[in-house]
């Protein structure tokens, strides 16, 4: 769950060219073709690589074809991983020799470990900068470097430490990074700045952002901050856009874009526009549709005037000083308008919407999409698994757990990803699916997986599935993204060992974490994972202090005797977890109220980065002499050993929840006359999954 993770290549050179979150995405996307396919070829790689962001701006698949081809291989000759990465590397040379030469752009490395470039628009960083500016200006560390000059590459050397990225994820969604647990000295060194980095990438992943194949463009754009109101919950107004029930479902399935696309479509076709807008470029290049919204929601600021202009950059110019008058900042020209920045525009658009939104409250329909909305507990489970699910790099992006995941595909991608092999992608059907049992196939299959990982399913078929039961859609993905976790710690306890040893199971990590926290010296231990005595968070910061003692700032932290006090501590204790490495998602709520399956998730995600290091310390001893060397990684393979292997498994402080490992003897599926083996205070905290008929008979 860190951001460690070792796919090697036998080439070093070509090893050094990727950084191990590309090496991981590119590998996922390679074994899922030859998966899916028995093998891939170089005809493979066209529609796989225009589906990436990197290219699909600049090449058509024909023209990718036509650049591969140029290697002299035969398309249909099988390749292999390394292959692929040649063929990546060649194609993205063309992207910098393509776009390089344009004095428009800047182009700047993405990170120090790799030499694959970006290239970005002046007006875009212009915006950015803009930004960027008017947000933090006043912020009482980045005021002496601001305001940033957009001519110069200023923007690139401030975020170099990685504390401007941290504060731009909090602009977004405020209250994502503890401040506290962010490097501020005026000069980091390397260990710092890369903790402010890993601290900023895990948080942005945390609140939606899409991090792989990331560029500094791709966070400081603020995208989040500026659709943040774009759902039911933020803004139930929105139910005006839809006529029934079953459109309302439809809504809270769409992803934010394509909300303020209908939003958009709404007013104009209100205002008397024909035309429909589709995109946020070459269908608001003229600027019609902008005048005709902004005469739609704003007429005293607006009129005919801009309709009147025949020249596009004109009517442009007009637009923007009428949205102006909205006070809708000028992060765009006239230009960029009439040139089909889709990223400016979406911007343009977004802002617009969250100063007049132009919506009225219709009380019948207020109380359907109030009826719609899930109480706190639901609600915190989805964010996580929904967030969980796109750090995966999967191919759809998930914007609403419960609509998303109806049609089985999504749950069969996270599920080809956390347990390889596992699909057979000739019995699924790929969106867009028309036929309804096609879904109740793939949702099958989904529960047929489900049950060979001895996943607690009983009585629950593919429909429940369909019809978006959220009750068995939570619990299937908690059981889901447990067994991720504890498949990750197996495998590394098998690398450390170089064998397949006894599976890990909750009362492992339970235990490790004591032992860890009782071997630095400190006294706080956790009976089980819904210990009320966690909601302080003391136990977790001395977890976190025994893994690595430089990353918690005691001076900074509480009691935890209040409930304002157990939230500072609760905040602290994410971000330094994510500082150090930890992939996590879930919410100070989740600590202060001890949700026992993300306590788990915390602890074992610890137990991960920490036995990561380990094992990373042993395969980089330095090469002393090769008896010292062997006899160094010797011992360190031992520590890693014993760390995970020779655990005193106390049963009785175990979880409450059986593992769901392959092979494991004790059956994770509880039959309805059973009581289960372990008594489960809170319903919602078990990963039973129960079907209708079983909820019936209790």
């Amino acid at each position: 769950m860190s951001g460690f993770v070792g796919v090697l290549v036998s080439d070093p050179w070509l090893q050094s060219q990727f950084t191990q979150v590309e090496l991981r995405t590119l590998k996922s996307k390679f074994l899922s073709v030859r998966t899916q396919s028995g093998r891939v070829t170089m005809g493979d790689l066209p529609p796989l690589f225009v589906k990436l962001k990197a290219f699909s701006e600049i090449f058509s698949e024909d023209e990718i074809k036509a650049i591969l081809q140029e290697s002299g291989k035969d398309m249909g000759e099988e390749i292999d991983f390394e292959s692929f990465l040649r063929a990546h590397l060649n194609l993205q040379g063309r992207v910098t020799a393509k776009s390089g030469g344009s004095k428009s752009s800047s182009s700047f490395l993405k990170a120090t470990t790799t030499t694959v470039h970006h290239t970005i628009n002046e007006s875009e960083k212009a915006s950015y900068v803009s930004h960027i500016n008017s947000y933090l200006g006043e912020d009482p560390f980045l005021k002496k470097y601001l305001p940033i000059d957009p001519s110069t590459n200023a923007l690139f050397d401030l975020v170099k430490d990685g504390v401007l990225l941290c504060k731009l994820i909090n602009v977004a969604v405020p209250g994502t990074i503890d401040e506290r647990a962010i490097n501020t000295k005026a000069v980091l060194n390397p260990w710092e700045r890369n903790e402010n980095h890993t601290l900023c990438l895990n948080s942005a992943k945390a609140i939606g952002c899409t991090v792989v194949n990331i560029g500094t463009q791709d966070l400081v754009e603020g995208r989040i901050q500026l659709l943040a109101d774009l759902n039911l919950k933020k803004t139930p107004q929105l139910v005006e856009l839809v006529d029934d029930s079953k459109d309302v479902e439809e809504l809270m399935g769409l992803p934010p874009e394509k909300v303020l696309l209908k939003w958009m479509n709404f007013h104009l076709k209100k205002a008397g526009y024909e035309k429909q807008v589709t995109n946020f470029s070459s269908d608001v290049k003229d600027g019609e549709a902008y005048a005709y919204l902004l005469n739609a929601l704003a007429p005293e600021h607006s009129g005919p005037a801009a309709l009147d202009k025949k020249d596009p950059t004109e009517r442009a110019d007009m637009v923007l000083e009428h949205a102006a008058k909205l006070d809708c900042k000028r992060y765009l020209t006239p230009k960029d308008i009439v040139e089909g920045s889709p990223n400016l525009n979406l911007a343009f658009v977004a802002q617009i919407f969250q100063h007049r939104n132009g919506l009225t409250v219709d009380t019948k329909k207020m109380s359907f999409a109030e009826m719609m909305t899930d109480d706190a507990q639901t609600s915190r489970e989805e964010r996580c698994f929904r967030l969980w699910i796109n750090s995966l790099g999967t191919a759809t992006y998930v914007n609403n757990v419960f609509e998303d995941v109806r049609n089985g595909w999504v749950l069969l991608d996270v599920l080809d990803k956390v347990s390889q092999g596992s699909v057979n992608w000739k019995q699924a059907t790929k969106p867009p699916i028309k036929m309804p049992f096609r879904k109740v196939e793939n949702c099958n299959q989904v529960i047929k997986i489900g049950k060979e990982l001895n996943f607690s399913l009983v009585n629950v078929a593919g429909n429940d599935i369909v019809q978006g039961n959220k009750k068995l859609i939570l619990a299937y993905l908690w059981q889901l993204m447990r067994f991720s976790m504890l498949q990750l710690l197996r495998n590394l306890r098998s690398h450390s060992q170089g064998k397949k040893g006894k599976e890990i199971t909750d009362a492992d990590i339970l235990n490790w974490a004591n032992n860890k926290v009782k071997k630095a010296g400190r006294t706080s231990q956790m009976e089980s994972f819904k210990d009320k005595n966690l909601s302080n968070g003391i136990f977790f910061l001395e977890l976190l202090s025994a893994v690595e003692p430089r990353v918690v700032n005691w001076s900074v932290v509480t009691k935890g005797e209040t409930e304002e006090d157990k939230k500072l501590n609760a905040t602290y204790i994410i971000s330094v977890a994510r500082k150090l490495g930890c992939s996590i998602f879930l919410l100070p709520e989740d600590i202060i109220e001890v949700n026992q399956k993300m306590i788990l998730i915390l602890t074992a995600s610890i137990m991960y980065w920490s036995l990561q290091q380990q094992a990373a310390e042993a395969e980089n001893t330095p090469d002393e002499s090769p008896a010292a060397s062997v006899s160094s990684a010797s011992e360190s393979e031992t520590v890693l050993s014993n760390e995970v292997s020779n655990l005193s498994v106390d049963d009785a402080a175990a979880s409450d929840t059986p593992s769901p490992q392959a092979g494991n003897e004790q059956s994770f599926e509880i039959a309805e006359n059973e009581e289960p083996a372990q008594n489960v205070e809170n319903e919602e905290h078990s990963t039973e999954v129960v079907g209708k008929d079983s909820e019936d008979k209790e």
